[in-house]
């Protein structure tokens, strides 16, 4: 069966550039970037084109940002997509790799994270399942002092890029992947949970934090860009949001207690 012709529009390097420039991108900013690249359209070099494009938009006094997460380094017990069999809990905890920034990699973010967090230069916070990678100006200030039992909180980048005045592009992905909305999470009552993982000597570790969860976040989202200053357009075929990261953690900060209020699991 032959395989069918691509669907645009074409995305080159300078196209994105282009395109960010006229949403409203400007060099020099920091940008926390959730991205998909599926939705861009047919890209001239894939995620290398897009990270360039991004790069190109920020200019040498830029910074980029995105999340690097890796939740594959969680307690088995707690995978659902799928689940593993309780016999084999024990062995994969004692043999679960031990976080490094340098190779281990990113889950669930899309490629253009992994792309970002291998290219030559980048920086990665220390947190072993919520860590952030940067490149750019102010790459290292952003990246460092992610404390380990703060996944989204004060002590991780999220903190330091509202302080920042860091804005935040979501390109071609909805208010699901707003990570800024966890730093909300962290400032109103909510429940602590367990969480487990390889600790830094290997051997398995259990922090108590703050429990964390997305659900909802589309509402959120959809009123936020109801009621805020949220700049809208398209890059390539992805439809592109543009906002600070402080609006939406102070409107999340307000809503989430109103909407999803989860006091009585504290």
């Amino acid at each position: 069966m032959p395989i069918p012709a691509p669907t645009g529009p074409l995305v080159t390097r300078d196209s994105l550039t282009a395109e960010l420039h006229a949403l409203g991108v400007v060099p020099g900013e920091i940008l926390l970037v959730h991205s998909s690249l599926s939705s861009l359209g047919w890209v001239c070099g894939g995620p290398v084109t897009v990270v360039r494009g991004l790069l190109d938009a920020l200019g040498p006094d830029g910074t980029l940002v995105v999340p690097t997460q890796s939740g594959d380094l969680s307690d088995p017990a707690l995978w659902s997509n799928p689940p593993v069999p309780a016999q084999w809990w024990d062995r994969i905890r004692a043999t679960m790799p031990v976080y490094d920034p340098r190779t281990t990699p990113a889950l669930g973010v899309g490629v253009v994270p992994e792309t970002v967090r291998t290219w030559p230069g980048a920086v990665r916070s220390a947190h072993p399942q919520t860590s952030f990678a940067a490149l750019g100006a102010r790459a290292a200030e952003l990246t460092e002092g992610h404390t380990p039992d703060c996944r989204l909180g004060e002590h991780s980048p999220l903190a330091r890029l509202e302080k920042a005045g860091a804005r935040v592009l979501l390109l071609g992905t909805g208010y699901d992947t707003c990570t800024s909305f966890h730093l909300a999470e962290y400032r109103i009552p909510a429940p602590l949970v367990e969480v487990g993982r390889p600790g830094p000597d290997g051997t398995w570790e259990v922090m108590t934090e703050v429990s964390i969860d997305s659900d909802r976040f589309d509402e959120l989202g959809h009123d936020f860009e109801r009621d805020r200053d949220v700049v809208r357009g398209r890059v390539g075929a992805a439809d592109a949001r543009l906002f600070t990261v402080a609006e939406a953690v102070a409107y999340a900060e307000r809503w989430l207690p109103l909407h999803r209020s989860r006091e009585d699991e504290i």
